[in-house]
């Protein structure tokens, strides 16, 4: 499974995996491919420094990287506030009443109010400035090309930058801006997605993008066969997300630390997802509860652009998560979560990539023998 992002970023396995958990990341550095820390949830950049100190210390001294979410266009920006008052005040009624129809209860005065402020521009910034820091190698943006100077800056760091795309004119234009590593992120992927199916999309990429330009594939991929097939297609590793919410070290986190966030995804076949602007404002891959689908009853107000759309409910998505209701529970995941039907370690799903990954090839040159 050795490439030459391997070589580039001292790891054993191409496999770059994103997650909002450092306890997952820093399983994967320490199996032996690259844990990616998703940054977005954190509004506390002192929070975001203890994590980060903890996986410097936690990864033995293995390589990660972090995830930000960060326009290229800087955009105008008041204060959290300012945004809210921007809200229609049909959105927010129709949030409290589905919440109400739905049966999900309010929460304790005070607590889970705050809205996940990662999407602000200003707050991704400060973000970033944390993580240079530390000692991540790699910086990925969820929203293709982030400014130039954020690129200039990471490149003086010594650290590559990764940016998604969901077509292949996308992956030539962060290509111009100075973006080292494309990921291409299929129709079937968890979270922010585009319109064009992995199986097409990784080789339009790579060949695109030329030989010089790694490409990492993701959208649909959980087994090393797949594994296997990203890099037959053309790329150099896979990034892989929706997996890593099955393992025992993502247990804990938000709406993870409960017995109904498990029984939702294991139930789950991978027809029980859809891709929606309800969790973002941009379209995403979601698990199918009777939340998303009441945004898609007629009636419902269309969703807002982000970030006011997450500003919206960010609220709900806590008092979701509070209610313990595998009907009801609000997460990105993608196509590949009807594989997932048990918890298990990292270190496990690991060495179950690389051995399935090794077997597949196997037969495959047994094919061309």
């Amino acid at each position: 499974m050795r490439t030459p992002l391997c070589d580039a970023f001292g790891i054993e396995y191409p496999i770059f995996a994103f997650t909002p958990s450092e306890h997952v990341a820093a399983a994967v550095s320490r199996a032996g491919g690259l844990g990616v820390l998703g940054c977005v949830r954190f509004n506390d950049t002192e929070e975001l420094e203890r994590v980060l100190t903890w996986l410097d210390d936690n990864t033995d001294g293995k390589p990660y990287g972090v995830d930000i979410v960060m326009p290229m266009k800087i955009p105008t920006e008041g204060t959290s506030i300012d945004l809210k008052a921007m809200i229609p005040e049909e959105h927010i009624s129709f949030v409290d009443r589905t919440l109400l129809q739905l049966g999900v209860p309010p929460l304790p005065e005070g607590e889970g109010r705050d809205g996940v402020l990662g999407w602000l521009h200003s707050v991704a910034r400060s973000h970033l400035d944390v993580a240079l820091q530390h000692r991540p190698v790699f910086i990925a943006n969820a929203l293709g090309s982030p400014p130039k100077d954020v690129i200039d800056k990471c490149h003086e760091h010594g650290i590559k930058i990764g940016a998604l795309a969901g077509a292949a004119k996308h992956a030539l234009s962060h290509v111009e801006n100075g973006v080292d590593i494309i990921i291409a992120q299929g129709y079937e992927a968890g979270g922010h997605t585009g319109e064009v199916a992995s199986m097409v999309l990784t080789p339009d990429i790579v060949d695109a993008v030329g030989p010089d330009v790694p490409v990492l594939g993701a959208g649909g991929i959980g087994s090393g066969r797949q594994v296997a097939a990203s890099l037959a297609l053309g790329s150099q590793g896979v990034w892989m997300g929706s997996i890593w919410l099955g393992t025992e070290e993502y247990r804990g986190m938000g709406s993870a630390n409960s017995d109904a966030w498990e029984t939702a995804f294991t139930r789950a076949t991978s027809s029980d997802t859809v891709r929606t602007r309800v969790y973002t404002g941009k379209p995403a891959r979601l698990l199918k509860t009777k939340w998303t689908e009441a945004w898609a009853e007629d009636g419902a107000p269309s969703p807002l652009p982000m970030p006011l759309q997450n500003l919206l409910v960010a609220e709900a998505h806590n008092r979701i998560s509070a209610a313990n209701d595998p009907d009801v529970i609000s997460m990105p995941i993608g196509q590949i979560v009807g594989r997932m039907n048990d918890v298990r370690p990292v270190a496990e799903v690991m060495a179950d990539l690389v051995s399935e990954f090794e077997e597949t090839v196997a037969k495959l040159n047994k094919v061309n023998g």
